[in-house]
């Protein structure tokens, strides 16, 4: 696929720095700083064992996990409460099969964007459709960008017309997935948060 490439003797500026998760971006003016969230608490052993039964099954039942920990209903549930509200767990969702979900193209794009504008392009690249993980990284380029298309054709438009109409951007490089595995948390693998 043909992306935006550099001129010829063209410096790219530093990559920007980072923004706290959870700030909100204005293309107009400066984001203003996220409110502060308190330091997470230390886990514990439970608090552990209760994260990886919700990574598994984000759907367990309160009693499901308080009986698997072994603490009472409301002792779980008080700290599941603290765990979302310490920002530990960030929310509750589904691991999704796009393909089957008629998302047939998947590619990882990796972008250079002018420098101290990471809080902009985030915004820009959020409201993408089919963007589903967005970083900002270190190294040969700025941010890595995963998204899921229906087809080629869509995932042309979209780097071709919505990414690179983006004026931070400065390029773009396209990187097909052929296959991918989803790694999530298994029971299988019992070290995910040790």
């Amino acid at each position: 696929m043909a992306d935006k490439g550099e001129e010829q003797g063209q410096t790219r500026p530093a990559s920007p720095t980072a923004t706290p998760p959870g700030a909100a971006p204005s293309a107009a003016a400066p984001a203003p700083e996220p409110a502060a969230v308190p330091p997470a608490r230390p886990l514990d052993a439970i608090d552990r064992d209760i994260l990886r039964i919700l990574q598994t099954d984000g759907r367990a039942s309160i009693r499901s996990v308080a009986e698997r920990v072994h603490v009472s209903r409301a002792n779980a549930y008080a700290r599941i409460n603290r765990l979302v509200e310490d920002g530990v767990i960030r929310g509750f969702g589904a691991r999704v099969d796009h393909e089957r979900a008629g998302q047939g193209a998947s590619a990882y794009i990796t972008l250079k964007i002018v420098q101290n504008s990471w809080r902009t392009v985030r915004e820009q690249l959020q409201a993408l459709p089919g963007a589903t993980h967005i970083a900002l990284v270190s190294g040969d380029f700025d941010v890595l960008l995963l998204v899921h298309t229906p087809d080629n054709r869509a995932l042309r438009e979209l780097v071709l017309t919505r990414i690179q109409s983006i004026p931070e951007v400065l390029s773009t490089r396209t990187l097909l997935v052929f296959e991918e595995t989803d790694l999530g948390p298994r029971p299988d693998r019992p070290a995910e948060l040790a």
